[in-house]
């Protein structure tokens, strides 16, 4: 059963239905076991059947009830906060080209999931945050984006605000309900000859002989290789796995309708938004005409009211002809935030496989590694992989640290009010 905040959003109130699965009921065999039917595991699960692996997925509630069903949608080919010289080669082009990869998978399925490949930009709040986007477009230029920087004029033209001082665009971004692609993409794993288990709790790993056995709530499958696919609800699966990721929590809101007269000058051609702040403002249109934005919270205490009367003001704020809107859907999920802003991959024990740390960038990035994951159980060797593998490194301090999560916000609001170039 969903929880509650779950069956909340927006997404959950119009994405298709998932399809038709069924808890695991005693001992199953597979290739490859994958925990977690989000974007990782299911995109892994769909690459590994389609090359004919027999693959099982386990998934504790419903299909992208986790963070991958709860999120803003916007699907973008960047990290948050590391930049492309900072992650080696491989993930860097894996990055440029993720958003690609995820509107042509779409495409190749047929998935109906709102997909709207227009674009993605990334407005600056300051003349010094504007010499970073102009560092951010040459660089993942020359991984070949196709990266626009925008003076004041040309964001304004593409935003509908005088907000911000410009920016830059990648126009293989774009937006997609992020529910009903998930579902999708369960839809077209099972299709390919993935099995799918919802409502089935992967308790632990154990070896056995030279395979695993990920043990669940009502059985267990026995598998060669195994993907763990969590990302920031790790469940204590692995010792060390879930002190190495912080969950932070992640606040989405979606306005009612808003009448046509008002939204027409507003992302009018439909891009997603996202600035640069580290107290993210973040905008985009659904198919119904409904503003999808959020915020994040230090300390959520009341967040319901205190989150419809902040982020209503910054709507009026950076959109004066709406002005504050009516908020029809409140929710939120996590994000899995890392110290250093990099994802973080990582070979467990033997064919065990797992990453963290989409810190906020989850769609096209979780998409693409999963497909990287499913190529090596299909054994192609972790080094010819895009993807950096290192150990695990536990944070020190996890368990203090992760109550001081809310400092994290007030320090990204103070860096914020700062002239950073």
């Amino acid at each position: 059963m969903a929880d509650d905040i779950f069956r909340r959003s927006l997404w959950y109130a119009s994405a298709a239905s998932a399809p038709e699965t069924a808890p695991l009921a005693g001992e199953a065999r597979a290739d490859v076991a994958v925990i977690g039917a989000g974007y990782t595991g299911l995109s892994c699960a769909l690459h590994l059947a389609e090359a004919g692996a027999k693959v099982v997925v386990v998934e504790a509630g419903e299909i992208g009830e986790g963070a991958s069903g709860r999120n803003n949608g916007q699907v973008i080919p960047t990290l948050s906060r590391a930049e492309p010289r900072e992650l080696g080669e491989g993930l860097a082009q894996l990055v440029c080209d993720s958003a690609s990869f995820t509107f042509d998978l779409i495409r190749k399925h047929d998935m109906q999931c709102e997909a709207v490949q227009n674009g993605w930009v990334q407005p600056a709040h300051t003349p010094g945050r504007l010499r970073l986007t102009e560092r951010r477009a040459r660089e993942w230029g020359l991984l070949g984006a196709p990266a626009e920087m925008l003076d004041r004029d040309g964001i304004e033209r593409i935003t509908g605000s005088r907000f911000w001082y410009g920016g830059w665009v990648n126009k293989t971004g774009g937006k997609l309900n992020p529910l009903a692609y998930c579902r999708e993409l369960a839809r077209c794993a099972i299709a390919a000859g993935a099995v799918v288990h919802t409502q089935t709790r992967a308790q632990h790993l154990e070896r056995a002989g030279l395979r695993w056995r990920v043990a669940c709530e009502g059985g267990g499958v026995n598998a060669e290789r195994v993907v763990i696919a969590t990302h920031a609800t790790v469940q204590g699966l692995w010792p060390g796995l879930a002190q190495s990721v912080f969950p932070v929590r992640s606040y989405q809101m979606a306005t009612a309708p808003i009448a046509e007269e008002l939204r027409r000058g507003v992302l009018p051609f439909d891009h997603a938004c996202s600035d640069t702040r580290g107290d993210l403002h973040f905008f985009r249109w659904d198919a119904h005409g409904r503003l999808v934005t959020g915020g994040a919270l230090a300390v959520p205490w009341d967040w319901e009211a205190r989150q419809r009367e902040r982020i209503g003001r910054r709507v009026s704020a950076v959109f004066p002809r709406i002005g504050v809107p009516v908020f029809d859907y409140l929710w939120y999920g996590h994000v899995g935030i890392t110290l250093d802003r990099k994802p973080h991959f990582h070979e467990l024990g033997p064919g065990v496989l797992a990453w963290v740390g989409c810190n906020g960038r989850g769609v096209a990035l979780a998409t693409s590694v999963g497909a990287q994951f499913a190529r090596a159980c299909l054994g192609t060797s972790l080094g010819e992989l895009p993807l950096p593998i290192t150990p695990l490194a536990p944070v020190f301090g996890h368990a203090i640290a992760k109550h001081f999560r809310g400092f994290g916000i007030l320090y990204y609001r103070y860096r914020d009010s700062q002239e950073i170039g």
